[in-house]
């Protein structure tokens, strides 16, 4: 989606404006067995380990016209993973003579980077319920920038990567820029909605509530998938190896967690 700017502006020095998009992704299932639970969190694990998860990033860097400086990536035991890829704007340009870059050296001359605060997260989370047989994956992304790059022009192809039943998904502009006259800039594109941004295909699928405080630059989307077919939910069972009344409980506890999670609340049970 095109970002909307603002008539471009002279700056004073560059641009110190920090634009930070935030998302919780939740991924809901039920699993009946100790089996199947553990099956589901090794499945995750795998689908979302530390190396595909950095190249989801990596992806995310180059589409907002980022430069990578460097990458942090972690599995952990016994489930979930790390990637944290620090960023720059400006052009990371290589050492003369070999080709290769010298970050490690602070006082090289070789690399040419303006580190500007800039950096991409994810932090994976999967889980389950010891007794109620619902198992949820969680992925935490923070794209964090500073400058004219923008985090929102990754914000469909990151609700692409995880096609997930609820996403909570936070955008923030903090700290102001200052023209060439010494007037403060406390955003530079116009924004009202992070749906605003959001593709028309992806909107229809979500049920969706927005809480923003424009005066602050804080925009918050709430987003629950419409559509439920049991199918869709069960791992390691399919819908016809369940009684109907084992049907109507497991929809219940799916509908409860997902709805749960989407208001932030607990929902007593009828």
């Amino acid at each position: 989606m095109e970002i909307k700017s603002f008539k471009k502006l002279k700056l004073y020095g560059f641009n110190n404006l920090t634009k930070t998009l935030s998302f919780n992704m939740y991924d809901i299932c039920y699993a009946k067995s100790p089996e199947h639970r553990q099956a589901y969190i090794e499945y995750i694990d795998e689908e979302y380990n530390a190396e595909r998860l950095t190249r989801i990033l990596t992806e995310v860097t180059h589409m907002i016209g980022a430069n990578i400086l460097n990458i942090a990536k972690q599995d952990y035991d016994p489930q979930g993973a790390s990637v944290t890829v620090l960023i720059s704007e400006g052009k990371v340009e290589e050492a003369e003579g070999n080709g290769e870059a010298a970050p490690e050296d602070p006082k090289s001359e070789a690399v040419v980077a303006h580190l500007d605060k800039s950096h991409i997260t994810v932090h994976t989370y999967p889980e389950s319920h010891p007794e109620a047989g619902i198992s949820t994956f969680r992925a935490d992304i923070d794209v964090s920038t500073c400058g004219e790059i923008s985090p929102l022009k990754a914000l469909n192809y990151l609700l692409s990567c995880f096609s997930a039943d609820i996403a909570i998904v936070d955008y923030r502009v903090r700290g102001f820029t200052r023209d060439v006259n010494g007037k403060k800039y406390y955003i530079d594109h116009k924004i009202n909605s992070i749906q605003n941004y959001i593709k028309p295909e992806t909107r229809e699928q979500y049920q969706m509530i927005d809480v923003n405080v424009y005066q602050e630059n804080i925009f918050h989307t709430k987003m629950l998938l419409k559509e439920f077919d049991l199918d869709n939910y069960l791992f390691g069972t399919a819908k016809s190896e369940l009684l109907p009344g084992e049907k109507k409980k497991i929809k219940q506890s799916l509908k409860r967690e997902m709805a749960e999670i989407f208001y932030g609340r607990n929902i007593p049970k009828v």
